[in-house]
């Protein structure tokens, strides 16, 4: 259930009139939209609507040729993509983007360490307030493990697990730097019916048990509606409605925009 907040209150992240252009292409035209605390928002729209760049955007990988991307009232375009989990964003990617040749335990690691102050020279003189430090991330990503129930593989290089369990450990990756909001790129690809279910119950503790917001680009139709509280739906690079699941599923304009599709 989605959280309650204050009439008016500011929004978590505020995307305004962003625009971007690739080489005189419009990928994206005027997109705004308020994401507030709490919420799964999903981001839905058929192949070339401009969902990836404006989550390229979001995760700063893409910089906006126009307008501008706020979280919690701050603007977040100054960031570099390597400087965002800092600010408490957090994001997976539509093909896993592991270190195969590490073990799930240390891919999780290297998630956290961007909550870490340690450098070479404090870590080579072993300062006390480092060795709390690396207890502190030994312990949160001990308890990731647990929670998206790796341990069993925790030693393993991730190169030889199964898809699925690729996704699980990228996401344990996202979670481990603590995000305010996790960003989620179609993390239904390459899942079967049941994984996709268990996604979908997966996302929601996270965002119930952890405290975390949520936003879900995704094709898999069947996924978005049954989890997210707010839906935007992009076609050719302009948003075509916005609401209730309920209320964007029913629009005409996004009907007419997935006639003839065939995503569940």
């Amino acid at each position: 259930m989605e959280m309650q907040h204050a009439q008016g209150a500011q929004p978590l992240l505020a995307v305004r009139d962003v625009s971007v252009v690739f080489g005189g292409i419009i990928a994206l035209n005027g997109v705004s939209f308020d994401m507030k605390q709490g919420q799964i928002l999903g981001l839905i729209g058929p192949n070339g609507a401009g969902k990836t760049t404006l989550f390229n955007c979001l995760s700063r990988l893409y910089h906006p040729s126009k307008g501008d991307i706020l979280m919690d009232g701050q603007s977040i375009l100054p960031r570099n993509a390597s400087r965002i989990a800092e600010i408490g964003i957090g994001r997976t990617f539509q093909n896993v983007a592991l270190f195969p040749r590490l073990t799930v335990l240390d891919n999780i690691r290297i998630g956290g360490h961007c909550r870490t102050k340690s450098d070479v020279i404090s870590d080579s003189l072993k300062l006390s307030w480092v060795r709390r430090e690396e207890a502190a991330l030994n312990r949160r990503v001990d308890e990731i493990l647990t929670y998206l129930d790796l341990h069993d593989v925790a030693h393993r290089d991730v190169a030889g697990l199964p898809f699925g369990t690729q996704k699980r450990v990228e996401l344990g990756r996202a979670l481990a730097a603590e995000p305010k909001i996790l960003l989620l790129d179609e993390p239904a690809g390459g899942l079967n019916h049941e994984e996709v279910h268990e996604l979908a119950t997966l996302i929601r503790r996270i965002r119930d048990e952890r405290k975390m917001t949520v936003l879900l680009v995704e094709h898999h139709m069947g996924l978005v509606m049954s989890i997210a509280d707010h839906v935007v739906a992009l076609n050719f690079g302009k948003k075509l409605a916005e609401g209730t699941p309920a209320a964007v599923q029913s629009d005409p304009d996004v009907i007419k925009a997935y006639l003839g599709s065939k995503d569940s």
